[in-house]
């Protein structure tokens, strides 16, 4: 039986935010969020979540989250101290096959195959602890991992409290670890805080470990990356372009052509056909499958987005729950709010705004509109500043334009209204009732010149 204890208390001052520091962003989703996913993905019979600073907020951001078990850290005296706080919470402890494994949510990239390698790990020797280990360029500020004279892990020594030898050791622990659970509850409620934090160290079960005989192990992560924590807005900016970068590299070798991988945020999950391209600046967000040959353009946002083969987007249009046919023309400076489903062949081009409508196939708007709350039929030719009135401060109407109708320029059509099949509105017409199909409707006062007149001057 597998438990997973996440620390999530700590305040984060360097992060100068009234946020707890679990819940700031990486790619688009909070920090501790990514840590959750990859502890899912291990199937755990609990998650217990030790929160402090800000504990309020942390539960209520994951009150619909049933899977998840809330203890309180207060005051915070340590690592040591958080995980005693999750011991009630802990499932088992029966058997020598109960396993926890502590992790950090402030260390979001750390994946769920690095997690599985550590917890085999463990689970090749009876009664082992595992320990989630790195070596690093630069060691400062990381507890020293320190070896006996058979290699073997004797003990984990802090930064502050590691002697000069030890401060040259490489190799340090990255506060992950997967411990028996009864061995675990036994070892907690002997540690002391006898150090230069005055802290209960978690690490410290390391050497009672040793003491009572039982194997400590070593397992490396797939990225050094997947054990960095967050402590700073600096660091944050340094984990993000990590992940990002990493994700430009996944889709990179999936055959997508990126115009520039430091130039690709991905803040969802993005499935691509062959010969897909994007441009600079793009957004990704929640999910987004883009199909063969699309063509995504500078500095667009597509948030929940399907879009259709050999489809264009161009630059700097915002697409959000809607769904685009394919051999269609998005854009530039196209924006495609929920709702909107647009067929085959279809054109929206600059500054049109459509929300909660459809298109059917080889329908344009290509000019300076707004069509909301509308169903447009087949080959409909929608001119520009055409305006679908869907709202009279109370309610949503919805407008039908069925097949071959053409809007001219500048109408409004009051909803609800319907243009009947083949219909022509003439440029200027507000449309306040249904207008016949294969007929022209316009609504226009009549042009009159006013002979002699002259336009104002200013007086002297």
């Amino acid at each position: 039986m597998l438990n997973i204890v996440i620390l999530a208390a700590g305040m984060g001052k360097r992060m100068k935010s009234d946020l707890p520091k679990v819940l700031h962003g990486l790619a688009g989703r909070p920090m501790l969020t990514h840590v959750l996913g990859a502890a899912r993905a291990l199937d755990p019979a609990r998650i217990v979540l030790v929160v402090g600073h800000g504990a309020e907020t942390v539960k209520r951001h994951y009150e619909r989250d049933t899977d998840l078990s809330f203890v309180l850290q207060q005051p915070q005296l340590g690592t040591g101290h958080a995980v005693q706080q999750a011991v009630p919470e802990l499932a088992g402890g029966e058997t020598g096959d109960d396993v926890t494994l502590v992790l950090y949510g402030d260390v979001p990239l750390v994946g769920s195959a690095t997690l599985r390698r550590l917890l085999d790990t463990q689970a090749s020797q009876p009664g082992a602890v595992a320990v989630l280990t790195v070596e690093l360029a630069d060691a400062t500020g990381y507890g020293r991992i320190v070896r006996n004279a058979s290699g073997s892990i004797d003990r984990v020594v802090e930064h502050k409290d590691a002697s000069a030898e030890e401060l040259a050791i490489r190799e340090v622990n990255t506060g992950i670890l997967a411990v028996p659970t009864a061995a675990l509850k036994r070892w907690l409620g002997a540690l002391k805080n006898d150090n230069a934090q005055g802290e209960y160290y978690l690490t410290d079960i390391i050497a009672m470990a040793v003491a009572d005989g039982a194997p400590v192990l070593a397992a490396a992560p797939d990225h050094e990356w997947e054990t960095l924590g967050v402590n700073s807005r600096v660091q944050q900016a340094e984990l993000e372009r990590i992940y990002q970068r990493t994700q430009a590299e996944r889709q990179l070798e999936a055959g997508v052509t990126l115009a520039d991988p430091s130039r690709f945020d991905l803040r969802g999950t993005l499935t691509c056909g062959r010969d897909v391209f994007i441009d600079v600046g793009c957004v990704f967000e929640g999910t987004v499958e883009l199909a063969d040959g699309v063509a995504v353009g500078p500095h667009c946002v597509l948030r929940d987005v399907r879009i259709g083969a050999g489809t264009r987007v161009a630059a700097f249009s915002h697409l959000d729950g809607a769904s685009v046919g394919a051999d269609a023309r998005i854009g530039p400076y196209a924006r495609l709010r929920p709702g909107t489903e647009l067929a085959d062949q279809t054109h929206v081009g600059n500054f049109v705004e459509i929300k909660n409508s459809s298109f059917d196939t080889g329908s344009k708007a290509n000019h300076l509109s707004y069509v909301g709350d509308a169903t447009v039929g087949a080959r409909v030719n929608i001119g520009a500043g055409t305006i679908t009135c869907n709202y009279d401060g109370v309610n949503k109407a919805r407008t039908v334009i069925e097949d071959d109708a053409f809007i001219g320029s500048d109408t409004q059509l009051v909803a609800p209204v319907t243009v009947g099949k083949g219909a022509t509105l003439g440029a200027g017409t507000t449309l306040t009732k249904d207008a016949p199909a294969g007929q022209l409707t316009l609504s226009r006062t009549r042009q009159s010149t006013v002979p002699g007149w002259q336009r104002p001057t200013k007086n002297k």
